[in-house]
């Protein structure tokens, strides 16, 4: 399994970031960072950068369960979802993958939650392009 999910898309890039937004937005998450790799290599290093945003998506309710389990999971929240511009005028959407940037730190309990907020991410990339969201499977074990 990837550290990431991602799609291309065939559409301007202004247009791709709205409709991720949208897309997270539909699955719960709201965006509480944006940076613009662009604009910020431009002014720190002065270099050409193609479009480039760095999104932080936040599902306020899985923060919240993922922080009562274990506060120090803050050290990988937002999720990640990167929107770049590639040639051919293609854009590339790809969002972070819980599950597998923190699967080894992880309790059952914390599991659970980081599946269900891969899935939703994965929902959100796969919707973009039209594609059937899989999802990752839930283990055998219940968490008590």
């Amino acid at each position: 399994m990837a550290y990431y999910h991602s799609t291309q898309l065939k559409k301007p890039f202004n247009e791709a970031v709205t409709q991720v937004t949208e897309n997270l937005k539909k699955q719960g998450f709201g965006i509480i960072t944006s940076i613009d790799m662009k604009a910020t290599l431009k002014e720190k290093l002065n270099v050409e950068f193609s479009d480039y945003k760095i999104l932080g998506a936040c599902n306020p309710q899985f923060a919240h369960r993922a922080l009562g389990i274990e506060p120090q999971i803050g050290v990988m929240l937002p999720c990640n979802v990167v929107v770049r511009q590639k040639e051919d005028n293609l854009v590339e959407v790809l969002a972070v993958n819980p599950m597998e940037t923190m699967d080894k730190s992880l309790s059952l309990e914390l599991k659970e939650v980081a599946k269900e907020v891969s899935n939703r991410l994965r929902k959100a990339v796969d919707e973009l392009s039209g594609e059937k969201p899989t999802t990752i499977e839930k283990e055998q074990s219940a968490v008590r």
